[in-house]
């Protein structure tokens, strides 16, 4: 099982859905959850099938869309301001999955209501359940850099609900902090906002199920990337059409060779032969001239998740702008 959850602070900017949609090229994922798109409700479709999915749902606040495979056969449990859960069950096996995707309120106050709603479906939560998101709250004073006093009130209620709940902090890679402020110096702060719970049934049905800590690239949060070590088959790989090609000189002379080649048939014949010729050549051209386009992504990903680690460690203006230019680096090669 591959999926995604990330808050994404605007679909619309900075190419962020770009990168959700590369990453979903290499992963396949089977279900997104994304959080603060900052996008109207009815334009979630047309973003549904920029990334390929056969199903999408959206919370009442507009705070959550959910982006998920047709493997699942999905039955919405719970749609509030801070959560949506869904009932996905796998078409094949039958598995049963309970999906929570949060994104809490700020106030200590307001998050209450998520609170309660946690505690009453954890009363008879028989079957795998996984709750992630953005929580707005951290666990511990470990899990903050800078900024004002941990509120010991707000952790408390954060805890007494996860406990109580029988959930689990699931394992993760990278680093500690899933968000930051976007200052440096003394006025930088790091949080652990973001994070992953699940129960006993969860870590039994999908063992190994891990969670990486990618970098911050495109949002103030950092993606959280879901993986587990059940197998599922192969995926043939669909050809997808990268934007940064446009810029290379030898693009359009590559284009025309391929599409001004002689074909003998009625014209949709014609045209679905030029189609799939200028395909194969247009992946064989990036391989020639970019390399493995996915593999780059991966090794800039790594680069710069050094450099955000330098930065957490001594968050001077200097370590900032190293860790800008390679993370320019990386998005010229975002879809």
């Amino acid at each position: 099982m591959d999926a995604i959850i990330w808050n994404v602070r605007s679909v619309n900017t900075m190419k962020a859905f770009e990168r959700l949609i590369t990453m979903h090229m290499k992963h396949h994922f089977e279900f997104i959850g994304i959080l603060e798109p900052m996008q109207q409700s009815h334009k979630m479709e047309r973003y549904r099938a920029r990334i390929g999915l056969a199903q999408a749902m959206v919370n009442v606040s507009n705070k959550i869309w959910a982006f998920i495979d047709e493997i699942f056969e999905v039955t919405i449990l719970y749609n509030m301001t801070q959560q949506l859960t869904l009932r996905l069950i796998y078409t094949e096996t039958h598995v049963e999955l309970i999906l929570t995707l949060v994104y809490a309120k700020c106030d200590r106050i307001k998050r209450i209501e998520l609170w309660d709603t946690l505690y009453a479906m954890a009363s008879d939560m028989t079957v795998p359940w996984l709750v992630g998101g953005d929580f707005n709250v951290i666990w511990d004073e470990e899990e903050k850099y800078g900024g004002l006093l941990v509120s010991l009130l707000e952790v408390d209620d954060f805890r007494h609900c996860i406990n109580t709940c029988n959930l689990t902090d699931l394992r993760f890679k990278g680093s500690i902090f899933t968000w930051w402020n976007g200052r440096s110096e003394e006025d930088c702060i790091f949080k652990r906002l973001d994070r992953c719970f699940g129960n006993n049934e969860l870590q039994q049905t999908f063992p190994g199920l891990e969670v990486t800590h990618l970098s911050k690239i495109r949002s103030d949060h950092c993606l959280m990337l879901l993986k587990c070590d059940i197998e599922t088959p192969p995926i043939k790989k669909s050809f997808r059409f990268l934007n940064f090609w446009t810029k290379h000189k030898t693009f359009k002379e590559v284009v025309k060779e391929n599409w001004n080649a002689d074909f003998s048939a009625n014209p949709f014949c014609i045209f679905n032969n030029k189609l799939k010729k200028l395909k194969q050549a247009l992946s064989t051209w990036s391989r020639a001239t970019y390399g493995d386009i996915f593999q780059k992504i991966a090794s800039l990903e790594k680069v710069v998740l050094v450099h955000e680690s330098q930065f957490e460690v001594n968050p001077t203006q200097m370590n900032r702008q190293r860790l800008r230019q390679v993370q320019a680096e990386m998005i010229k090669y975002l879809a």
